[in-house]
């Protein structure tokens, strides 16, 4: 499937910082991260990455998330975004920015 380049520039992918994370409860996989976009509060974000990493990992570093989908309920917790990752199983990888950039910057 092709999409076409207006399609594309709807997406609004942005670089947030992780302020915090942890295992949701009664999970396996799903983390509850707050991201820091540079809006003046925390976003809160489920991400079920924890086959793959420890939220200690994740704290104070920086990654993409889509910032514009409709918010979606899991497990009875609000998920405001979605964190851009590569690969699955032994070639999972986070994305990250080479040098530090501002929390929000949009990525082109």
């Amino acid at each position: 499937m092709t999409i076409t380049l207006d399609d594309f520039k709807n997406a609004v992918i942005q670089i947030g910082t992780v302020r915090s994370a942890e295992p949701v409860p009664e999970t396996d996989k799903l983390l509850r991260l707050e991201v820091d976009f540079g809006e003046g509060t925390v976003r809160q974000i489920l991400s079920g990455i924890a086959d793959h990493v420890k939220p200690v990992d994740l704290v104070d570093r920086q990654f993409p998330f889509i910032t514009n989908m409709e918010p979606r309920v899991i497990r009875g917790l609000v998920s405001n975004g979605m964190l851009l990752a590569v690969g699955e199983g032994e070639t999972f990888a986070l994305l990250s920015p080479t040098k530090p950039v501002s929390p929000g910057s949009r990525i082109r």
